[in-house]
Formats: C-alpha cells, sequence, structure tokens
C-alpha cells in the first residue's frame, strides 16, 4: 500500500506557473506508476499527466502538453507536476493516485488503487 499527500496548490494570475508535488510512503514508491488528475466544479475527473515507475515514460492530456510536465525523484518519494502558461481553465482540484506497476501506464481514474486528498489550484484572470 502507498499513502499520497498532495501539496502546493494556490491561487496563481493567468500565464503563472506552479509546481505541485505528491508525496508517496514507503520504500517501494519506485514500483509505483503515478497519474495527476483533477476535477474542475461541476465536472468529472479528468486525466492530465502520468508517468511510469522509473520515470521514463511520460503520458499528457492534449490540453496540457506543451505546458505541464511531470516527473519523480524516487529518492524523495516524489512525483511533481511542473506547470506553466496557466490559464483559466486549469482551475480545479488536483489529484495524485498510484498503481501497482504495469507495463502499460495508466490513463483512466478507474485504473489506480490509491489516491491523495487533493490540492485547490485556483487561475484567476
Amino acid at each position: 500500500q502507498v499513502a499520497l499527500v498532495e501539496s502546493g496548490g494556490r491561487l496563481v494570475q493567468a500565464g503563472g506557473s506552479l509546481r505541485l508535488s505528491c508525496a508517496g510512503s514507503g520504500d517501494l514508491f519506485r514500483l509505483y506508476n503515478v497519474g495527476w488528475f483533477r476535477q474542475g466544479s461541476g465536472k468529472e475527473r479528468e486525466f492530465v499527466a502520468a508517468i511510469s515507475g522509473g520515470g521514463g515514460l511520460t503520458y499528457y492530456q492534449d490540453s496540457v502538453k506543451g505546458r505541464f510536465t511531470i516527473s519523480r525523484d524516487n529518492a524523495q518519494n516524489t512525483v511533481f507536476l511542473q506547470m506553466n502558461s496557466l490559464r483559466l481553465e486549469d482551475t480545479a482540484v488536483y489529484y495524485c493516485a498510484a498503481k501497482s506497476i504495469r507495463a502499460v501506464v495508466p490513463r483512466t481514474a478507474d485504473e489506480y488503487d490509491y489516491w491523495g486528498q487533493g490540492t485547490q489550484v485556483t487561475v484567476s484572470s
């Protein structure tokens, strides 16, 4: 099992940047694929980005490609989401999720087993 804690969300102006962190527990965090998801008010939870256990594979939702970067530091048991050129539509609660490592990195919410509590990102004009 793994416990996840997100941090880094706050109010930011459009065009600005934020870095979210997802801290995982345990000594085997490297054996988990990790995804970031977000849920805006009144919207479905949607996939944002995902990274393989070793960090060599990354995937992004089309709307964030070129603006967001997912990375991980397994020595720190942490996955990061660097968000640049933020837009109003990026406003949401951002969640990280983990799944024990598989050949295919999951990109749908129902494939993940462990979830953090979420961190609020608000982009203002």
